[in-house]
């Protein structure tokens, strides 16, 4: 399995400098987030180019570690119809170049479950789910056309807020070119702290051969309140879900999260002694 995090936790640096941070710190890839993680390169929408992204390619290969995917966190439910285009036509960017960079998914959240409810407090949820279907159905032809994946986050305050949802998604648009980033932190609801097995089984059951990407991290509960923390320092039980998504998903990337600059090392170790 491959182990690796991302690119922007160790800061918003030139390309040349970033590279030079996440060399020997023991990561295989990164996520990277194209405007969070470099800052000599303008990557705005229509900046990107194959050469640039060629580029960028290159000088993380030269450091031994891969670009495992894109980050994209666009809004696909934004409410103002202008900014949701300018957030999907940036995402399709990411799409087209996703392979010059040397990745096959580009990876976004699905926007907040309470986005419309100020418009409508009876059919909010409706029309959010509306609204992501006929974005995720345009990026999906984009997707099929580039030959890559549009890797679809759920999380348990968003648009795709439980399993179900995310099956209900990948039914309703039925494209090959779409995958899971299964976050089990950002998917457990609070209600699933003390049954975290069941939870797991659950979603293994419903998604796990559309997985093609997973995010870990840890999570502590202070004052009923959910706090997220790096992986080994929280009440997650990160072995059990590493030897679930082994069986299920052999090899795949892991992205660690909730890192930074000083973290990075320990607790690449710390999931690595998890896998041994």
């Amino acid at each position: 399995m491959g182990i690796g995090t991302l690119a922007h936790a160790v800061g918003h640096l030139p390309l040349k400098q970033l590279t030079e941070k996440l060399s020997g710190r023991g990561i295989d890839f990164v996520q990277l987030a194209l405007s969070k993680a470099i800052s000599d390169f303008d990557t705005s929408l229509g900046r990107l180019s194959p050469a640039l992204a060629n580029h960028i390619g290159e000088q993380f290969h030269r450091a031994g570690i891969r670009i495992g995917v894109l980050g994209c966190y666009i809004n696909p439910i934004h409410p103002d119809p202008q900014q949701r285009r300018h957030e999907i036509n940036r995402f399709k960017e990411h799409l087209r170049f996703a392979r010059d960079f040397g990745t096959s998914i580009v990876a976004t959240e699905t926007a907040d479950l309470t986005t419309y409810l100020s418009q409508d407090s009876e059919r909010y949820e409706a029309i959010g789910w509306e609204t992501l279907k006929q974005t995720i159905e345009e990026l999906a032809e984009e997707a099929e056309r580039w030959g890559v994946f549009i890797g679809l986050e759920p999380v348990f305050t968003h648009t795709l807020s439980s399993c179900d949802k995310m099956v209900r998604i990948l039914d309703e648009v039925p494209s090959s070119n779409l995958g899971v980033v299964f976050d089990p932190v950002n998917l457990l609801p609070p209600a699933a702290v003390e049954s975290q097995e069941v939870f797991l089984d659950q979603a293994f059951a419903a998604f796990g051969d559309r997985i093609v990407l997973a995010h870990l991290k840890d999570v502590v509960i202070q004052n009923d309140k959910r706090k997220e923390v790096r992986s080994g320092k929280g009440i997650f039980q990160t072995k059990s879900f590493l030897e679930k998504l082994h069986r299920v998903k052999p090899g795949i990337d892991i992205s660690l999260e909730q890192l930074a600059d000083e973290t990075i090392d320990e607790t690449v170790q710390y999931v690595r002694s998890l896998l041994s």
